[in-house]
């Protein structure tokens, strides 16, 4: 293995609005508990979008480098780190580090500790050539599992597949997919049928429409030809009577107030995409003489993680996905803002 340079290429946010500047900053050491990683690969997330120009009341690191979706070779660990070898493939996800000793973390919620530390958020993330994980939770790779393709499962798949979970539907029951088209939806309908469940895919325009159909889906309705959105998903449905889950994983506030109308009765509705200063609002009629359930759903736990990456390792999910340099970040951004990425970029590391 090549020695660890002293410097590296990195994009970093100097400012809030960004963009991200590419230069060199030191490498990272890591600490007692720590594995230090040589990037590969790693995938481009609309919350790498959201940290840059700092949309959530949440404290962002200054000077960051981004990104979240790392996946590369362990080249140096701590003292203490266990579990994780020097050589190991290895996945840096949001999760970065929490205390394992809170009531969450004692309970597989650390992503509730009130102590997480986020990659590419507070802490420096995978836009860079060596990035830093808490051994506890970095995702050991499997070798036979191409880097590149594996990036987009560390965030959007195990992301998607924790809502599945939550939302409690069972095979053979239908889920509708809201942003069936981007990084997380084309990965959320991969695992909702590898979970036995019936797919309608939500989104807009032809490109999306097509991967959504080779993906799949029984069904695609566009909401900018739909001229009775609630209507379309309901007729969708096998019995017309509507969804039994709903992920609602869009960028924009307006599919969050629909949701209600057509997720049928004792239906659960799944909140995981964040829209800038947005509010989840329900008619209140509605949502009692149906028994609806609303719930957010954050990243999952380790054992989520594990439970993501063995549905990819067995074949079961192939994330659409296009790769450029990590210079070219800003473009990815440019073209995210404008809503014309399917599927996910994967930018790869400068070696």
């Amino acid at each position: 293995m090549s020695p660890i340079p002293d410097t590296q290429w990195a994009q970093v946010v100097e400012k809030k609005g960004g963009p991200p500047v590419y230069k060199q900053i030191p490498v990272p050491k890591p600490g007692p508990d720590e594995v230090l990683v040589k990037m590969k690969y790693t995938g481009v997330c609309h919350t790498d979008l959201h940290a840059m120009n700092g949309d959530w009341p949440l404290t962002v690191k200054q000077n960051l480098v981004g990104g979240h979706e790392g996946a590369g070779i362990v080249v140096a660990k701590g003292s203490l780190a266990q579990g994780i070898e020097i050589g190991d493939h290895a996945g840096i996800k949001w999760l970065n580090g929490s205390c394992l000793a809170c009531e969450f973390c004692k309970t597989a919620d650390e992503p509730l500790c009130p102590d997480a530390q986020l990659s590419g958020y507070t802490v420096d993330g995978t836009f860079q050539q060596y990035a830093i994980g808490k051994a506890a939770h970095v995702a050991k790779l499997p070798k036979n599992v191409p880097l590149d393709a594996i990036a987009p499962i560390l965030c959007a798949g195990i992301t998607v597949y924790k809502g599945l979970k939550e939302s409690g539907a069972r095979p053979g029951q239908t889920v509708a997919v809201v942003g069936a088209g981007g990084g997380l939806g084309s990965l959320a309908q991969q695992y909702a049928k590898a979970m036995g469940l019936r797919v309608i895919a939500i989104d807009g325009g032809e490109e999306k429409k097509a991967m959504c159909e080779k993906l799949g889906a029984e069904a695609y309705v566009d909401f900018t030809k739909s001229s009775d959105l609630v209507a379309d998903v309901k007729a969708a449905t096998p019995d017309g009577l509507g969804a039994h889950a709903v992920l609602l994983l869009a960028v924009s506030e307006k599919p969050f107030q629909q949701a209600v109308e057509y997720a049928r009765s004792r239906g659960t509705i799944v909140a995981i995409g964040l829209p800038a200063h947005a509010f989840l609002k329900a008619p209140v009629f509605e949502t009692v003489v149906k028994m609806i359930r609303i719930k957010g759903s954050y990243v999952g736990n380790r054992q989520d993680g594990v439970e993501a990456i063995d549905f990819y390792a067995r074949g079961l999910i192939k994330a659409p996905f296009k790769t450029l340099p990590l210079k070219e970040l800003p473009e990815v951004f440019k073209l995210m803002e404008e809503g014309k990425i399917a599927g996910r970029y994967v930018l790869e590391i400068p070696q």
